[in-house]
């Protein structure tokens, strides 16, 4: 009998609790939280495999509740989801054996996975950055909201499912990230609410499609799921209840900077040969979030330059920080507004 009243079998717990309701609260994945936290608190031994397959499994019980809730409510693209899945589905399957098959031995393996999902967590990282930037593009050019029921376009969509279901196979990383940035840049007028349930509805099977192979390959190790499930699924209840009082933004940006430290720190753990290192170096991960952390609002500036607004100021991130633009491109597009709004406006000046 699996005894989960043990100090490990609680620290599973709280972390799954704590990721939960980060996922909850900002719809970012999971995996990209979970995965890394696992492996640096050693559970498993630290291994990357096992991490993975239970970090899996979990995700298969709580997004099931997510996209069940999103289904009844009509919100999903049940066509885009549908070429979604036929991509993501049998990458998912197919990518842990592939991993494998090109491995000689159990400790090849586990660098190769933590080489994975460190680049997993800094591709994770970068598209939150893009997906801000698109929406600034998109405000100042006027916001064209797009198609809200866009024809699918089946090869691109199919393309992003591959590429996701194969991130996810291998790594846990990728549904709500890479997936759900890749949408929005093909369905720009697919609202927020149609976004968040067809990516859900997909990753339904796809994480099914991943956990089933990983515990083929790798078994499943009950006393880290089970914390993992009784954790995760109360904190994501939690998260999304609690969502509407919380500034997401400011979190989402925490998360961008501990992605990237983790990103970094699983490099480095594996021995990536521009760390030369084996083990984390604290100092090294310690300034890479401090320079994310006073770089990126220096970028951020030029970049706002760049679209003809001043260094700092409105539009915020906050603003930006949504999958539906429309409301925010209204007050910040470059495009001349009516007649009736110059007259109120004597300077003839724009927000």
């Amino acid at each position: 009998m699996i005894d989960i009243l043990t100090l490990t079998a609680l620290s599973i717990a709280v972390a799954g609790f704590v990721v939960g309701v980060v996922v909850g609260l900002t719809g970012m994945g999971g995996g990209a939280l979970m995965t890394p936290a696992l492996i640096f608190l050693g559970v498993g031994g630290g291994e990357a495999a096992t991490v993975v397959t239970a970090d899996l499994t979990a995700a298969a019980v709580y997004k099931t509740g997510g996209a069940a809730v999103h289904a009844k409510e009509g919100s999903p693209n049940l066509k885009l989801a549908m070429w979604l899945i036929i991509g993501s589905v049998p990458m998912a399957f197919v990518g842990p054996y592939a991993v494998k098959a090109f491995t000689t031995d159990a400790e090849e393996l586990d660098r190769v996975l933590k080489l994975s999902i460190g680049f997993a967590l800094l591709f994770a990282a970068a598209t939150y950055a893009l997906r801000l930037y698109i929406n600034l593009r998109r405000v100042r050019s006027g916001g064209d909201p797009g198609d809200p029921n866009p024809p699918v376009r089946p090869i691109p969509t199919l393309l992003v499912g591959m590429l996701g279901g194969l991130l996810v196979g291998v790594t846990s990383v990728g549904s709500g990230s890479v997936i759900m940035i890749a949408l929005l840049m093909l369905y720009p007028g697919l609202s927020a609410v149609k976004l968040v349930g067809t990516d859900l509805v997909q990753a339904v099977p796809l994480v099914l499609a991943a956990a089933v192979a990983n515990i083929a390959i790798h078994g499943l190790d009950w006393g880290i799921a089970i914390p993992l499930i009784l954790g995760s699924v109360p904190g994501t209840l939690l998260g999304a209840k609690i969502a509407p009082r919380v500034p997401q933004s400011y979190i989402r940006r925490g998360i961008v900077v501990v992605l990237t430290m983790s990103g970094v720190a699983l490099l480095d753990k594996a021995g990536w040969a521009p760390l030369g290192r084996e083990e984390t170096h604290p100092l090294l991960i310690a300034v890479v979030g401090l320079v994310v952390l006073l770089l990126l609002p220096i970028i951020w500036g030029f970049l706002r330059k760049e679209q003809g607004l001043p260094f700092m100021g409105a539009p915020t991130v906050s603003e930006l920080d949504t999958w539906n633009y429309a409301g925010v491109a209204q007050r910040y597009s470059q495009k001349p507004r009516a007649a009736s709004e110059c007259e109120e406006d004597p300077s003839g000046q724009h927000s």
